[in-house]
């Protein structure tokens, strides 16, 4: 479940959030999030845990989403223009086809399920249990 602090930080906009995370060792705790519908444009979200997040009809364009754990999130009508997805994880993301996935950026490197190939290799490597 999601660490509600890290749910309400989000709410206060991209600046404070970055700022925390330049500061913070902690690891954002945002899985099975409601998420649906915010800007998060330009947030740093590296390394969080969305898996299971609802991001249907989010804003993410240019977020940094790389090394993200994104595993079963819902991506309904997601907007991920220039998002940064190297090395995320989207094994089983719902909803999220190649359309949105190649305006990413560095999509080539997420690990993500055959149904994502979108005309590339996909990487080996399977995420960390």
């Amino acid at each position: 479940m999601a660490n509600d602090e890290h749910v309400a930080m989000l709410a206060r906009g991209a600046a404070v959030w970055n700022e925390w995370r330049a500061k913070s060792h902690d690891t954002p705790d945002l899985s099975r999030a409601g998420l649906r519908g915010l800007d998060l444009s330009g947030f740093d979200l590296s390394r969080a845990d969305l898996r299971g997040a609802d991001l249907r009809g989010t804003n993410l364009n240019g977020a940094n989403l790389s090394g993200a754990h994104l595993d079963g999130a819902n991506f309904f009508k997601a907007v991920l223009d220039g998002a940064d997805l190297a090395g995320a994880f989207l094994n089983g993301a719902q909803f999220l086809n190649c359309a949105q996935l190649i305006v990413t950026r560095n999509w080539q490197s997420a690990f993500r399920d055959d149904a994502l190939a979108c005309g590339a290799v996909i990487p080996d490597r399977k995420p960390a249990e």
